[in-house]
Order: structure tokens, then sequence, then C-alpha cells
């Protein structure tokens, strides 16, 4: 079948028919995909009951599988999925929701927060590919901001002052304003600040795009008060409606976006339901700058 995409949108967002993801993509597939990702940023693809090992396969198509380290403050022995893909759900190793007071649960609440995935690594994700498994009957969507609708809209004058500003990026950031500020040494070295770009430039259509995320806690030469009320302004600039669009998944929708063009949130939800949601996340290739300056 060919691939179609139809754009849900007027920025973004596109939603995707003549793929069944059970089976191996073709050349002609993948790179219609990929072209796909370049101008719409996400992608949705409905009706697909994939396993694990097949949404892996999947997002290989585009990338290497970044690898999942320093991500989580759950151990590995801890861990319910083993098949490489990312736990994004409210579960524990038993299969049951995690209670509230829980430290991983606490931590991941840190996903309502606006954020771009992996921020904090000194390479960040390229892709992101989410498999809803187990969804909840209320609350739980799934919001999408076009940080490139949002860099155009800003003035010439914004413009010209973020140009070349560098951010550092790191977990505590993002669980610290929350109200999450436990870690252990090795956790604060694992989650240490690393420098990202705060506008970057699309390696294919070359367009420049607002790069935020809530793990933003800091802009090198700035006091920290005034990049913060910066970075927020930001983002309530990029995050107005007109950039955002709402994604209320349905069992086995299958959501792929641009972490290098988008930011995204999950709202809230019954913690004491399951929600099952599984990612494939495909590494970048290069730091949007060099890391020196942050060890």
């Amino acid at each position: 079948m060919t691939v179609t995409i139809r754009q849900l949108h007027p920025h973004f967002f596109g939603e995707v028919s003549g793929v069944d993801l059970r089976k191996p993509l073709t050349p002609r597939e993948a790179r219609d995909i990929e072209a796909g990702m370049d101008k719409y940023a996400v992608l949705l693809f409905r009706n697909q009951d994939i396993t694990d090992e097949q949404q892996l396969a999947f997002a290989l198509n585009f990338g290497e599988r970044e690898n999942a380290r320093g991500g989580t403050v759950t151990k590995k022995e801890d861990y319910r999925l083993t098949s490489g893909l990312n736990d994004v759900s409210n579960l524990g190793k038993d299969g049951k929701p995690l209670p509230k007071d829980h430290r991983t649960h606490l931590f991941n609440l840190g996903n309502c927060l606006w954020h771009s995935d992996s921020s904090f690594r000194p390479i960040p994700a390229k892709f992101s590919l989410l498999s809803a498994r187990v969804v909840n009957a209320r609350g739980g969507n799934t919001e999408f901001a076009d940080m490139r609708a949002a860099y155009d809209a800003l003035d010439d004058d914004t413009k010209f002052e973020i140009a070349d500003m560098i951010c550092e990026h790191s977990l505590m950031y993002s669980r610290g304003s929350l109200g999450f500020l436990d870690y252990t040494e090795e956790e604060k070295q694992m989650f240490k600040p690393v420098l990202q770009r705060l506008v970057r430039t699309h390696p294919v259509h070359g367009r420049k795009s607002l790069y935020l995320s809530s793990h933003a806690g800091a802009i090198l030469g700035m006091s920290v008060p005034e990049a913060r009320l910066l970075l927020r302004d930001l983002t309530e600039h990029a995050t107005q409606p007109q950039f955002v669009h709402v994604h209320k998944w349905t069992l086995h929708d299958l959501v792929m976006w641009d972490n290098r063009q988008t930011m995204h949130r999950v709202r809230r939800y019954d913690q004491s339901q399951p929600r099952d949601m599984r990612r494939a996340t495909v590494a970048g290739t290069e730091p949007t700058v060099a890391q020196q300056a942050a060890e």
C-alpha cells in the first residue's frame, strides 16, 4: 500500500494510513515516513496492535536505539520491560499501578511538564515512538507543541536576543520544579547538567525552532532567576493553543514525534488505573553544542 498522510493541525501533526507496522517497512515506506516526520514533526498510526519487538524494529528504520541509561531513578533489577523499550507506564514490575508515594511514580510525574525527550543527554534524542497498550478512560491525553511555528511567531528582537544562547538541561531541574529533590550521589552524577542550544536548525529543511524543555534550568552568562524567567516566557509563548495539538489516545495508537522540532506533555489521569505506554527512542547523531563547558 501507499503511505498517505492527512494533516490534523494547521501547523503540524499528520495521521498516516497505508502502513501495517507488524510487517517490515519497504525502503520506500521508510523514506516516505521520514519525509513525513520532517514535514509534520508528529505522525499518528492508528490500529497498530504490535509487539515490543515489532515496535523496536520499526524504530530502527530511522536510526539507532538510544541507550536508556540515565533517564530514570528506577533500578535495573526493578525494570518491568526487558525488550529494550522505555517504560512510560504507571506500572510496577508486578504489573500493578505504582503506589502514590512510590519514588518512581513521583519522579515520573515530571512527564506532565512540557519537555523534549532526552534533552538532558549530551546527544539528545531524534525520534520517540509511543505505543498505547492500555489506555485510561479519562485523562492521559498527550499534548504536542510545534516549536518551529512558535519560533517563527517570535518578534525579530527576541530572535536576535536568543540566537546564540546555550542552556543547561538536567532531570534535576524538571523534577526539582515539582519538589522532587532527594537524589543519591550516583544519581547526581548521572543527572549532571548538559549543554543545549536554545535555537536549533533542522538538518533537512533548515527551519529554526525553539529547543525548550522543563529540563532546561539555566542559560550560560545569565543569572538563574533571569534565565528561568526568559525560559518561562518562551515556554508560555510556545505552548499557546495555536501551536498545540491534543492527542486523545485510543488502544493501539502509535504516535511518533521529532524531539528536535516539538515539545510534549502528558495530562493528569487516574493513577489508580493501569496505563501501559511503551516508547522506542531513536538516538540523535550529534550534540547541539560542544559539551566541555558542562563538565
